[in-house]
């Protein structure tokens, strides 16, 4: 009886699917024999869950679907990694059988013996996310050349940093020239550039991309949302919310979401966008705080208070109803600051298992966007055109005046003339604001600057 139960939720489940995928295909303007196109741009720890997330779900519907993922060629797995992906290999059945069913698991033995050298496109193949070895994912259909990649794709997921963003849809805009119709574009990148001049603005990433590639803001959207990759493709319940224009945003909202993966949809998608690179900052002074304290909650805890009050700071000076994003945002900002890699990467910082002259790119965790995000951010706030009234000393000041956390983390990741233990003394000085005069002065002044933004 139970095994009948489940294979009728099976069915009905396969049909939601197809019917969802039928949707989407229909405002498409797809043809029947012609499959939708879906590629992902960038095989980072979310960028590789998300397409496995799609295969999963819809690489069932053969005829009608095609996902594929593109990465760089070449980049070598060292033989430590390849050890440790061994031991993951053998300690799941499932993974087991299924390499040894492909054909593929002897590569990983030769690989184990330092007699094969692995490559991060190979294992992708066999569904092993480089920056991810640990969560296993399902095989996927992986091409190494982006104009094969991308030429006719309808629609393109970007999960590149932003960093990379721009030069790779550089590229890829080339590729575009003879299309008649724009392909949609998700981007999930978290991340963001300052441009000072004319004018003090941010450059989101969907902004790289439209003006990378000409593509209209009518068909980018930006997809984020209190997550952990591994965690949501291990089905643990999440949220996320589609950003855009309302010609795409619902039926993409639609058709990605799944029973554990709620997506909602929303109209504000540059500030979404940039709060996504917002709490990523913040999130390397926690793992700062969380590993100088012994993990103590308390120490914690007030560095919570401190950097949300600066967050919702500068929200009020990005966004002209910041009380609208105050759920998401602070959902976002409490599970990276719990095991976002910027946590991590904060923690190993302050415990000197890594060091700045390693960059922003970490082997096994991939680009530590809040590190560049943290320099952007800065940058734009010491703005002296932007200037507010300092609540004590009643003059104008630049507004990262009134953020000493984001001035501490600039010091100690950007120009290095702290240590990572100024994090701790910048909580401890005690002529520091208490965080809710910081939150009262924000909600009482006209201090929303919408060109910081790009708005008129």
């Amino acid at each position: 009886m139970v095994g009948s139960i489940k294979a009728a939720n099976n069915h009905n489940n396969g049909y939601g699917l197809e019917e969802k995928l039928d949707e989407l295909r229909s405002l498409l303007g797809k043809a029947d024999g012609d499959p939708l196109r879906i590629v992902g741009v960038g095989a980072g720890a979310w960028g590789s869950v998300f397409a496995a997330l799609l295969q999963d779900s819809y690489g069932q519907f053969r005829e009608k679907v095609q996902i594929r993922i593109w990465r760089r060629p070449g980049r070598a797995v060292d033989r430590a990694t390849a050890e440790h992906l061994f031991e993951v290999i053998n300690s799941r059945e499932d993974v087991l059988r299924r390499l040894i069913w492909r054909c593929a698991y002897l590569k990983y033995v030769e690989a184990r013996l330092g007699d094969r050298t692995l490559f991060a496109d190979e294992i992708l193949k066999d569904g092993f996310c480089l920056n991810m070895i640990e969560t296993p994912l399902c095989p996927l259909k992986v091409v190494t050349n982006l104009q094969e990649a991308v030429w006719d794709a309808d629609i393109v997921v970007n999960g590149l940093p932003s960093t990379e963003t721009r030069e790779v849809f550089e590229e890829i805009s080339q590729y575009w020239k003879e299309r008649i119709t724009a392909p949609i574009i998700i981007s999930l990148a978290k991340g963001i550039e300052a441009a000072l001049k004319p004018v003090p603005r941010i450059i989101t990433p969907t902004q790289m991309i439209n003006r990378a590639t000409g593509v209209p803001m009518e068909n980018i959207l930006y997809l984020g949302g209190p997550n952990i990759a591994s965690e949501i493709h291990n089905k643990e319940y999440a949220n996320a919310r589609i950003c855009g224009a309302g010609k795409w945003r619902k039926p993409l909202a639609k058709f990605l979401r799944q029973p554990h993966f709620i997506v909602w949809d929303n109209s504000d998608l540059v500030t979404h966008e940039v709060m996504g690179g917002l709490k990523n900052v913040y999130a390397i002074g926690a793992g700062m705080v969380a590993a100088l304290t012994n993990e103590s909650a308390t120490s914690k805890s007030v560095y919570f208070a401190h950097c949300t009050s600066e967050m919702i700071f500068i929200t009020h000076l990005l966004a002209e109803e910041p009380e609208k994003l105050a759920g998401p945002l602070l959902a976002d900002t409490y599970v990276t600051l719990l095991k976002g890699r910027n946590a991590w990467y904060g923690q190993m910082l302050a415990k000197g298992e890594i060091s700045r002259d390693m960059g922003d790119s970490i082997s096994g965790k991939g680009m530590i966007q809040g590190v560049s995000a943290v320099g952007a951010f800065y940058e734009l706030l010491s703005q002296s055109s932007l200037s507010v009234l300092h609540p004590d000393e009643k003059k104008p000041v630049a507004p990262v005046e009134l953020c000493p956390i984001l001035k501490t983390l600039y010091k100690i990741l950007i120009i290095r003339e702290q240590p990572s233990q100024a994090i701790l003394q910048a909580l401890r000085d005690e002529t520091l604001n208490d965080p809710r005069e910081r939150i009262e002065i924000a909600q009482s002044h006209a201090f929303y600057r919408p060109s910081l933004l790009g708005q008129p």
